[in-house]
């Protein structure tokens, strides 16, 4: 197997090119003195924290919010941070614990939490208890079911590794569209809209939405495979899927990510060209915000791959110049902390 790998562009001609929202540096700054306020936290959390740069994702990927409503998605972003790292190291039961506590915290966002109880909750009711001042009721009312089914799904997931289960390239797509976090994040590009059900649910706006979903996790799967492998979660990554199934190497899998993909955009935008249905006025001018919003995130997400320090290091720039990747060695990379042996 060859040290090295290609990670093809594939949004090379995405119609949606890089925005960032120019309140990042001021919102990313509140948002990490509210993360500290909590002072519980443990060392790694915080360098988790740092590298990943939720302010940056963020901003890449809602580039048009207000300021309040940036201060909204950069926190939700630390929330499905915390509940990442700390469902990875946990069996389906703990994580299972974790979920009843965070639907509480959302459901309840006006009461504290128990003392002694997981740091999650209370973490999880003050993001909400900000959010909701300037999130419409119907954003609200979809946030907190596309929430639910994304923690419920990494119950799942965590059933998984603890059976060193390595999933079917179907089954995988299916379980991704909910684990991955993506509707609710798409829930939040509705903060300052009244979208009806029957505009979101739509048979073509699900489709788009799931398109995207798809293509959001593709591109996370390629640039954060080779961590992943590092520190021994890739069975839990498309190129790790594609490699078992195919009977293929990395470059092998990539390079069927890359054609998948390619089918992937080419009918999202028939969809986004030919198939957005008509509610009339203010739905419609709502509407197109809002698709718009979804093809922003595919681009916003891939950017954040390279330009963040969670999978990459400070190599990210570098690699999304040359696409070229050379392979970790196994227990290399701590889970949480530096990405590379040199440090970066």
């Amino acid at each position: 197997m060859s040290n090295t790998f290609y990670i093809p562009d594939v949004l090379q001609n995405w119609k949606w090119p890089r925005r960032i929202n120019p309140h990042y540096l001021e919102v990313k700054a509140e948002a990490a003195a509210w993360m500290r306020s909590f002072g519980a936290f443990s060392p790694k959390f915080e360098a988790a924290y740092d590298h990943c740069d939720v302010g940056l994702i963020a901003s890449l990927t809602y580039p048009f919010h207000d300021k309040a409503r940036l201060r909204t998605a950069c926190d939700l972003m630390a929330v499905f941070l915390l509940f990442d790292e700390y469902s990875d190291v946990a069996d389906a039961d703990e994580v299972q614990e974790m979920v009843n506590i965070i639907m509480d915290a959302l459901r309840n966002p006006h009461t504290p939490r128990p003392r002694g109880e997981w740091i999650g909750g209370e973490v999880t009711r003050q993001f909400w208890e900000l959010g909701i001042k300037t999130a419409s009721p119907q954003s609200q009312k979809r946030f907190i079911e596309t929430f639910g089914s994304y923690i419920q799904a990494v119950v799942q997931h965590a059933a998984d590794r603890t059976n060193n289960h390595i999933p079917t390239i179907e089954e995988y797509f299916k379980i991704r569209r909910d684990d991955g976090g993506i509707r609710p994040s798409f829930a939040v590009l509705e903060l300052e809209m009244d979208l009806p059900d029957e505009t979101v649910n739509h048979p073509a706006i699900q489709e788009l939405s799931d398109l995207a979903t798809d293509m959001i996790f593709l591109v996370n799967d390629m640039a954060s495979y080779n961590k992943e492998q590092a520190w021994g979660d890739g069975h839990y990554n498309i190129i790790t899927i594609v490699m078992n199934q195919n009977k293929t190497e990395i470059q092998g899998a990539m390079n069927w990510v890359s054609e998948h993909h390619k089918e992937l955009e080419e009918k999202f935008m028939d969809i986004y060209e030919n198939k957005i249905p008509k509610f009339g006025e203010p739905v419609d001018k709502q509407l197109t915000r809002y698709v718009d919003g979804i093809g922003n995130w595919v681009r916003g997400n891939d950017q954040w791959g390279f330009e963040g320090e969670r999978y990459l290091g400070k190599k990210g720039p570098e690699i999304q110049r040359t696409r070229w990747v050379t392979l970790l060695p196994k227990k290399c990379s701590n889970k949480i902390g530096p990405q590379y042996p040199d440090g970066s």
